[in-house]
């Protein structure tokens, strides 16, 4: 009787307890809502009998901008852009974070608090408005690298002017979709088919001059270029007789050859 009343009480023991598991940092809060020592390590079971435990995740933190219409630098909104940033924070600034921060600068999810995540996630915004107007419309797909850099940069100064990048840092941003808006783009093939229009066109002017230039000289030439094609032609007529593909032949008045007559 005496062991099985142990054992219920270690099994009531263990179901109030929390572990840390690893990728987070928890801390301890008393019966009056307050921080209890230093942060609680990861592998770690900590009573929740008296007071609780909060959970907070360290590394590896996601946040999805989406459907974000930033301006470029013609002036033209994108029609759409999705960003992923990724962040992590030093476990022991955890405490720092939790009681200095607004709670609004916090999200709550699946039971773990994730620390300044609305935070990151409108100074991302931010950096992202900030990083596209660098660029032009129709730029921003091949820019896609460099403004990962750029919106990762920004974020950081701004991290660093708050006295904040001893306890966040940005490990990763992901330009999931750019878009521009479609006015844009039928602008731009527009141009395109002007362009190869213009260069139809261009061709075809320099055809005409050259036919030009053609019948003008072979109008500067007329007596050299009628005897030309008068020789041609008896060419063509005596090629005919010699294959017997000519039966008759009309003789001018004034003929002065000769003409031989087959039987």
């Amino acid at each position: 009787m005496k062991h099985a009343i142990l054992s219920l009480a270690a099994l009531a023991l263990l179901g109030a307890c929390t572990r840390i598991e690893t990728g987070e940092v928890g801390l301890r809060i008393d019966a009056s809502k307050q921080v209890q020592g230093a942060e609680l390590q990861p592998g770690s079971w900590n009573q929740t009998l008296i007071g609780s435990v909060l959970t907070f995740p360290v590394r590896d933190i996601k946040i999805d901008i989406n459907d974000k219409t930033p301006m470029t630098a013609d002036n033209s909104a994108l029609a759409d852009m999705d960003v992923t940033v990724v962040y992590g924070l030093n476990p022991s600034s955890v405490s720092d974070l939790w009681t200095r921060q607004s709670r609004s600068f916090h999200a709550y999810e699946n039971g773990d608090w994730f620390l300044m995540s609305n935070y990151m996630g409108t100074i991302a915004g931010n950096a992202v408005y900030k990083s596209v107007r660098e660029f032009k419309a129709l730029e921003v797909n091949d820019k896609r690298a460099v403004i990962e850099e750029r919106v990762k940069q920004y974020i950081n100064d701004t991290l660093h002017a708050e006295k904040l990048d001893t306890s966040l840092a940005v490990t990763l941003v992901q330009v999931r979709n750019i878009k521009p808006a479609q006015s844009i783009i039928d602008s731009a093939n527009a141009v395109v088919r002007a362009e190869n229009e213009l260069r139809e066109k261009e061709a075809q002017v320099q055809i005409a001059k050259k036919e030009a230039e053609r019948m003008a000289a072979l109008a500067n030439n007329s007596d050299k270029s009628i005897a030309y094609m008068n020789a041609q032609a008896n060419l063509m007529i005596a090629e005919g007789i010699r294959n017997g593909k000519v039966n008759a032949i009309i003789v001018p008045a004034d003929f002065k050859g000769m003409v031989n007559i087959s039987k």
